[in-house]
């Protein structure tokens, strides 16, 4: 999968970021020093989220690369394109879907209470464990970024895309942290009902990776076109 998707769905995506974690960026720990302590903790933020993005790439990644040595990737890469068609033509909410699974719901209710007792710490290091568990919560968008560097097919690429996904999502974010959650609420909405199209765009394209469809890069191949013979 072209890598340039990860950071466009992280760019783009950003906003649902906001929304969802918009909250725990405003909140974050001040340890006083005025405006530049204040960039600090959204970048240290900003940076645990990206390392377990990360790290979760290369998890992936390493599981993309055992279905692509078994001849499963093409199929994956299909199928997981129509799986995004159907969460983005039906309306699925996938945060609420999963936190149905046992034991999720749990585990998320326990990474919640890590993380209220974080806010509350002023150390130098919390904004970066803040970021850290942050990126382990359910996200939708997070996990469209988790079906790309799937179809990677390689640790390194799967934490490439990963990790670019994460660098997508700094501008919004650390503006969100440093300046408040500025997105108005009909701008949100707005692109709330944006994404589903986002998702059918990316859907598209990973169904047609699977199929093997490769758009020409120059026009040699319809200047060819142009000389082919007429029959009469």
């Amino acid at each position: 999968m072209y890598l340039w998707t990860a950071f466009t769905i992280g760019l783009f995506g950003s906003l649902h970021c906001v929304g969802m974690c918009g909250p725990i960026a405003c909140a974050l720990p001040a340890s006083g020093g005025g405006k530049w302590a204040t960039v600090s903790n959204a970048l240290r933020y900003n940076l645990g989220r990206t390392v377990t993005y990360s790290l979760l790439g290369a998890v992936i990644g390493m599981v993309g690369r055992g279905l692509q040595l078994a001849g499963f990737q093409q199929f994956m890469s299909i199928a997981l394109g129509i799986l995004l068609l159907v969460i983005a033509l039906f309306s699925i909410n996938v945060e609420a879907n999963l936190l149905r699974l046992p034991g999720l719901n749990q585990l998320v209710f326990n990474l919640k209470s890590r993380l209220a007792r974080l806010l509350k710490d002023t150390g130098m290091n919390a904004s970066f464990f803040i970021g850290l568990l942050n990126g382990l919560l359910p996200c939708g968008l997070v996990y469209m970024a988790v079906v790309g560097a799937l179809s990677t097919g390689g640790i390194g690429s799967g934490m490439a895309y990963m990790a670019l996904f994460g660098l997508g999502t700094l501008p919004l974010m650390l503006a969100t942290g440093l300046a408040g959650n500025f997105a108005g609420i009909k701008f949100r909405t707005a692109l709330r009902k944006a994404y589903p199209a986002f998702l059918i765009f990316f859907a598209v394209l990973f169904i047609f990776r699977g199929l093997n469809f490769h758009v020409p890069g120059d026009f040699f191949f319809w200047a060819k076109m142009g000389d082919a013979p007429m029959c009469h």
